[in-house]
């Protein structure tokens, strides 16, 4: 209970009250024990699987928080399937996905659906992930309301603020109007420092990513469609694919593909399943490079939890995503990043990625060390984790209660 609320109460004991007392001890002690709102937003499928563990942790806490959930829609396919397997039912979905849709027709439409619900619901903090163009008018939004903002996985930096095209620059906007950073590594929070960020507002709490994967290998098993897929696998050595990212369309992913179907082709025990992204630029090139090859598995994407089961059975992961970089080193798996730089120096420093940027023949080189090299294969299971321990959303949830209570007084210090 606030000193004010404690005041009031001793006032109107020791008979010194006066008229309408009563209602304003009433109307202090709603104020204090008031649970506060955290509003969280989401758009895409790696949003969901971060902030699931802090939306599932806020419920749990139902006593000291009311959470409020928002889907913005800039992925649908890819949504659904994590929401049902987080169980997690918005409370209200914006429906921004259009075809062709731009990160400026996006950022419109979510800045035109959003800001009704937040001058109705007036939460007390407004909680966006990552670097998606729905967390910048989240966030955006959030400022323009004057309600605090929380930025999961704040300071990620490339260093090019083109690449990667648009989330370099959205999460760099998003630290302009964010109140408190949740950075998941030290090397973030150093980064934040750099660009004037306060050393109060940010806190260091590993990346939720991984009690995402935690929860899902404690909470699933390989499903017959995953099983199937891996007997026609067999005892090859796996490798699996993503790359989705626009710095790679074009001449870029073309080469890419055919040094890896070279590859498979060279190498009888080795097969490579690729979970084609929906974009045509993606599909129209694995179609042209990798089609009608009986090692090569072209499949749609999966639902998160079985492509984590297919991360755990890879020999070796491909990839321009930024989520895999955190998922790699979490699963003990050997990744070779696909782009020239990376926001995750992290994954590189630990020795599990590899950059190996857009040089014609480093692909296909650093594929054949690794067939060559078994030791550093299985050494790469020994390293740990930079990501954190599978705790984040607790962290994050708990630093959430103690700011609220202390910027608010909403909740019971």
């Amino acid at each position: 209970m606030s000193y004010q609320c404690v005041q009031v109460q001793r006032e109107w004991q020791s008979g010194n009250g006066r008229s309408g007392l009563t209602a304003d001890l009433h109307s202090l002690r709603a104020s204090v024990s008031r649970k506060p709102k955290v509003l969280c937003v989401f758009g895409t499928r790696p949003e969901v699987i971060k902030l699931a563990p802090i939306i599932r942790e806020l419920r749990r806490r139902k006593h000291e928080f009311s959470t409020v959930t928002v889907a913005s829609g800039q992925h649908t396919d890819l949504l659904s399937p994590l929401l049902r397997l987080f169980r997690i039912r918005p409370h209200f979905s914006l429906d921004v996905m259009q075809n062709a849709q731009t990160p400026n027709d996006v950022c419109s439409r979510v800045l035109a659906k959003f800001n009704p619900i937040v001058q109705a619901e007036r939460p007390d903090l407004i909680l966006v992930q990552g670097d998606t163009t729905t967390a910048l008018a989240a966030a955006l939004t959030g400022f323009h309301n004057k309600i605090p903002v929380g930025h999961v996985e704040a300071g990620l930096r490339s260093g090019d603020a083109y690449s990667p095209f648009p989330e370099e620059m959205n999460r760099r906007l998003v630290s302009q109007v964010t109140t408190y950073h949740f950075a998941a590594t030290a090397g973030n929070r150093k980064a934040l420092l750099s660009e004037g960020v306060s050393d109060e507002s940010i806190f260091v709490t590993g990346n939720p990513v991984v009690d995402s994967l935690h929860y899902i290998l404690e909470q699933s098993k390989p499903s017959v469609k995953i099983e199937r897929l891996l007997k026609r696998v067999g005892d090859r050595k796996l490798i699996v694919l993503t790359t989705h990212r626009r710095e790679s369309f074009g001449g870029t992913m073309k080469r890419n593909l055919q040094d890896i179907r070279r590859f498979v082709d060279e190498h009888e025990d080795v097969a490579l399943v690729f979970a084609v992204h929906p974009n045509p630029n993606v599909k129209d090139a694995a179609r042209a490079e990798l089609d009608n090859h009986p090692r090569i598995l072209l499949i749609q994407p999966l639902d998160y939890a079985d492509f984590v089961q297919l991360l755990r059975r890879a020999w070796l992961l491909l990839s321009d995503s930024g989520g895999i970089q955190e998922e790699a080193p979490s699963l003990g798996k050997p990744l070779f990043v696909l782009r020239n730089n990376t926001e995750r120096p992290e994954a590189v420093e630990s020795g599990v990625a590899f950059l190996i940027g857009d040089t014609p023949g480093r692909l296909s080189a650093m594929l054949q060390k690794a067939y060559a090299d078994r030791d550093w294969i299985q050494g790469i299971k020994n390293i740990q984790n930079p990501f954190g321990d599978g705790n984040s959303g607790k962290r994050i949830v708990e630093i959430v209660g103690r700011q609220l209570c202390r910027s608010n007084g909403v909740a019971a210090c």
